[in-house]
């Protein structure tokens, strides 16, 4: 398994929303009762409750997206925790639940591969065009993730669909590019981006199914599908506007 390390290819501006993304994920991570900073959560019994009603409160429950009503707690989490007395619209769930991490290992792995990534691909795309491009892909990612297990009560948490979505606009907007990625035990190389995030995809969807792991693999294929067709669909209009400026001068 490689793990992409930076893009060797240097940015031409600052990417000031990456680096607004990395941080609005640490920010929001450090607040939350997932982070051992946290510590007006409580300890013990009371922190891992509230963790559990504040993820299900923020988190995206397929349940929930796909008939658009809040749903009550699973028994178990009531009879463990009791009840809640939060209310939800289902959909802004879909949005929070992108910004939320279920621990400081889970975080920091997303947060490099979107450092690696989103710097290349805000840098072609444009600010506005990458931050609304990085919100729609990981809508697609929870929501096709909720299509595809429309009755899962477990809440969806991460960036991971949104930052798959900006790996597969990567791959289409520079497939000539190179990453530094790390091969265990101790190499360090430059390999093409193809390589790395290809491999990556297909151990997603080797992955699908495995029902002992608590990764939604689905989301991240919806995310990255995603992104490489919008990056498709933003390459052919490139040349188009830039026809048509030409053709009005």
């Amino acid at each position: 398994m490689a793990l992409p390390l930076y893009d060797s290819q240097p940015a031409r501006r600052v990417p000031w929303v990456t680096y607004l993304l990395v941080a609005a994920n640490v920010v929001v991570f450090l607040i939350t009762p997932m982070s051992n900073f946290a510590t007006w959560y409580g300890e013990g019994h009371v922190r891992e409750c509230r963790t559990a009603h504040f993820t299900y409160e923020y988190g995206a429950v397929p349940r929930e997206l796909t008939t658009g009503d809040q749903k009550p707690l699973p028994p178990d989490v009531v009879d463990e925790c009791g009840p809640s007395s939060f209310g939800k619209a289902p959909w802004t769930s879909a949005f929070t639940s992108m910004f939320l991490h279920s621990g400081a290992l889970h975080l920091l792995s997303n947060l490099v591969a979107l450092f690696v990534v989103g710097m290349g691909v805000e840098d072609r795309l444009g600010r506005w065009r990458y931050l609304f491009s990085y919100l729609f892909f990981g809508l697609v990612a929870v929501y096709g993730y909720a299509w595809t297990s429309p009755d899962s009560t477990v809440p969806l948490v991460g960036a991971s669909g949104a930052i798959a979505g900006v790996m597969g606009a990567y791959v289409i907007l520079n497939p000539r590019g190179r990453v530094v990625s790390w091969v265990p035990p101790v190499i360090v190389m430059r390999l093409p981006v193809w390589v790395v995030l290809g491999y990556w995809f297909v151990l997603q969807w080797l992955s699908l199914g495995d029902d002992k792991s608590n990764v939604a693999y689905a989301a991240h294929i919806y995310g990255f599908v995603a992104g490489v067709a919008f990056a498709v669909l933003a390459r052919r209009a490139g040349p188009a506007r830039r026809l048509a400026a030409l053709s009005r001068g």
